[in-house]
């Protein structure tokens, strides 16, 4: 039989419904597959045994007719989603050993639909991270490399873990989240595919908070198509999240590869930032023409209060995080340090329990919602944030259907390479994802071809909100017209 990692998500599905291979046999490749490449260190927690037994009742359920829409699809959770009975870290040494005894809605969702879990997947300690570099388990490496070098290359952040396994083939899809980028800068470091859906459209329940208005569930794949499938199972409204949407969700799968003539994309100028690398330029115009070759309409706008989002964002996020971290004091659960009194407890327990990005991001947060500070500093940052809401929402009123950007201003950079000296140089990793989550919009990320030194490069597009479906459209025509890039053969031993 030929390697079954090699599969995409479609066809895996399409093979165990048809019969060609069992859910025990493809859920034992990818479990062969990650005890040879424990060294990228993608996963916190593997479990064999689970994955196993999940697949055993999924042939089950085969053979009975009864399968559902991922029967037996081998999947990764990124280690924010809380897993009965599995423990869940949020990559801090705060939460080392918690073992919760209930499941994320998101996770319910998909075991409901017949998939099965190979582990926990490392990710940038509380999701604080565009590196997957700030993790207590490691960092999390690469499988691409420059030409010509072996230095390690990170996979982004923070859904490093999801990305890296993706692209390795430790799994045939994995769950991720976004906050200012999230999932589409991984997937653009690691040439997969990532999308943000709508804030609202998954449901936050029993995941862990970084920034509650901001953050949001989604899935990293090989291909569109596996990352529309997943959507659909991912996504619906649940009772437990107040911020989520009661709508119905979609068979995104029906809209890969339907016709994009006469979509109207817009090319934000405001993106063309100066110093942005001649590659990633060439690359955006390339998306363009693909796009205009598969009769779309391409439009120049103007969206002013850009130059804003980055600043604004880590207004924003670390104020949240401050609040939503509040709840790690030792007494509850997680990590606990003995002291003197109450108040040393805590200062002990945080102090040992969190990471140096996560302490940073805390104290900024701390700060600017301090009297004093508020007003100049959080409420400002929140009014911005409605003008660059404004701003799409005048694109979109203006006859926009879609918008495209690139992902990233660089390709993926070796570990230690950025944000050693400065933070800010690893935030500016940020500077095109984040104003889709100050809006709330949904945006998908897909490769667009190598850089001269041999690694991923990927375009962005930013949608209407929930109008995933034309996001998909769009992005399948990118796909296709796009050169295949994948790992060399000799990556696989």
């Amino acid at each position: 039989m030929s390697d079954l990692t090699r599969l995409t998500l479609a066809e895996a599905r399409d093979g165990l419904a048809a019969k060609k291979f069992s859910a025990v046999e493809i859920n034992q490749a990818f479990l062969d597959a990650m005890a040879r490449a424990k060294g990228l260190n993608a996963y916190i927690v593997e479990t064999p045994e689970k994955a196993l037994a999940m697949a055993k009742a999924s042939d089950d359920r085969i053979a009975k007719g009864e399968a559902g829409p991922l029967e037996g699809v081998p999947l990764g959770i990124k280690d924010l989603y809380a897993t009965e009975g599995v423990q869940t870290t949020a990559a801090s040494h705060i939460l080392e050993g918690f073992t919760p005894r209930y499941e994320s809605s998101v996770t319910t969702n998909l075991w409901r639909d017949g998939a099965t879990m190979l582990g926990k997947l490392n990710l940038d300690e509380f999701a604080m991270g565009s590196s997957n570099e700030t993790s207590y388990f490691g960092p999390v490496i690469s499988p691409w490399r420059r030409n010509g070098s072996d230095a390690k290359i990170v996979p982004g952040g923070s859904s490093g873990g999801s990305a890296a396994a993706v692209a390795a083939r430790l799994c045939l899809g994995a769950t991720a989240t976004d906050t200012g980028g999230s999932i589409r800068q991984p997937a653009a470091f690691t040439g997969t595919v990532g999308i943000k859906p709508t804030y609202g459209r998954c449901s936050r329940w029993g995941i862990v908070a970084f920034a509650s208005s901001l953050d949001q569930a989604g899935p990293i794949a090989k291909n569109v198509r596996d990352t529309a499938i997943l959507l659909r199972s991912m996504a619906g409204h649940d009772p437990k999240d107040t911020t989520s949407v009661d709508a119905p969700v979609p068979d995104y799968e029906k809209a890969v590869g339907a016709s994009i003539k006469g979509k109207v994309i817009g090319i934000p100028k405001e993106y063309r930032l100066d110093g942005l690398s001649a590659e990633i330029a060439a690359l955006w115009d390339q998306g363009v023409a693909w796009l205009r070759a598969a009769g779309a309409e391409i439009r120049e706008i103007s969206l002013p209060h850009t130059r804003h989002a980055l600043p604004a964002y880590y207004i924003v996020a670390p104020a949240e995080a401050s609040s939503n971290l509040a709840r790690y004091d030792g007494v509850r659960y997680g990590l606990r340090k003995t002291g003197k009194d109450i108040v040393d407890l805590y200062e002990l327990s945080r102090a040992e329990g969190f990471g140096k990005e996560v302490r940073r991001r805390i104290m900024i947060g701390t700060y600017v919602l301090s009297a004093g500070y508020y007003d100049a500093y959080y409420l400002r940052a929140q009014k911005i944030r409605s003008l660059i809401k404004r701003d799409f929402d005048l694109a979109y009123a203006a006859g926009v259907d879609a918008i495209l950007t690139p992902a990233t201003p660089s390709p993926a950079f070796a570990l230690g390479e950025k944000g050693s000296a400065d933070p800010v140089e690893m935030y500016l990793n940020d500077v095109f994802t984040v104003t889709v989550n100050m809006a709330g919009l949904p945006g998908i990320v897909l490769p667009g071809g190598l850089s001269s030194d041999g690694l991923p490069l990927g375009l962005q597009l930013i949608g209407r909100p929930f109008e995933e479906e034309t996001l998909f459209s769009l992005a399948q025509v990118i796909e296709d017209a796009a050169p295949k890039i994948g790992l060399p053969e000799s990556w696989w031993g």
